[in-house]
């Protein structure tokens, strides 16, 4: 299994001063091609490889190490990637950078979302024809119910405000449905003051949060997850994805 670029042990070589001061890689997660053709130039790349199926691409943005891969939709995939970025690579943070489905009716398609917290608004518990949403992994039982939510590190969330003023902040939901439906875009805004909703933050989040990580959501909206949803997302998610793309970039130094 490789090591970190800390450690070259591995290769039956003494460590050197110079490997206790290489900075960790960052993970960067995307879940579509089309959310890492977005990185374009800034991308260096310098070697790629397969893990579980998983698409692995090491070398820099911007001059900043990383570990970035190609995850696949929905939750499954997005913590099977980061578990792999994170554990195999020694990564010492996450990023992910993609597209969503817009909840907050204040939203437009093309607004910048970065998640204080994230919800998977589809785990929980089915009491009496309703369903009751759970915090991912916890024991879905009323005296277990507490707080639903994995929160990012407050102290990155106010550097990101500070280097991001125009990028709107709060929760983003995670669900493994596809979402296309405005009554459900309502109910889910009204039940948890969603900003935005995907198929893999949560996830993704949950997996950092165990090994202790700290993470960034930062997604861009390539529709308003309604019945055209569908339309909008072939037309705009581009354009999203590049937005995305651009405020990562930004948000690298906060990692050191």
């Amino acid at each position: 299994m490789p090591l970190s670029p800390r450690d070259n042990r591995h290769y039956g070589q003494s460590p050197t001063v110079k490997d206790f001061f290489l900075p960790q890689p960052i993970a960067i997660l995307t879940a579509i091609p089309e959310e890492i053709a977005a990185f374009g130039a800034h991308l260096v790349e310098t070697s790629r490889e397969s893990v579980a199926g998983v698409r692995i691409h090491h070398g820099a943005l911007d001059g900043r190490a990383v570990v970035l891969a190609e995850a696949g939709i929905g939750k499954v995939n997005g913590a099977l990637a980061a578990s792999i970025l994170l554990d195999r690579f020694g990564c010492g943070g996450l990023i992910f950078s993609g597209v969503a489905g817009g909840l907050d009716p204040a939203l437009k398609v093309g607004d910048l979302v970065i998640a204080t917290e994230v919800i998977q608004h589809d785990y929980g518990a089915l009491v009496q024809g309703e369903f009751e949403v759970y915090r991912a992994g916890a024991l879905p039982f009323p005296e277990f119910r507490g707080d639903l939510a994995y929160k990012a590190d407050a102290a990155l969330i106010a550097a990101a405000r500070d280097i991001l003023p125009d990028v709107h902040f709060g929760p983003i939901l995670t669900g493994d449905s596809y979402m296309a439906c405005g009554a459900t875009r309502e109910r889910l805004f009204a039940s948890f003051a969603g900003r935005a909703v995907d198929m893999e933050s949560g996830a993704v989040a949950q997996v950092a949060d165990a090994f202790g990580r700290p993470w960034l959501v930062i997604r861009a909206l390539s529709d308003l997850a309604g019945e055209d949803s569908h339309l909008d997302f072939q037309s705009f998610v581009h354009d999203a994805a590049r937005k995305a793309a651009a405020a990562v970039l930004k948000t690298l130094p906060l990692f050191t």
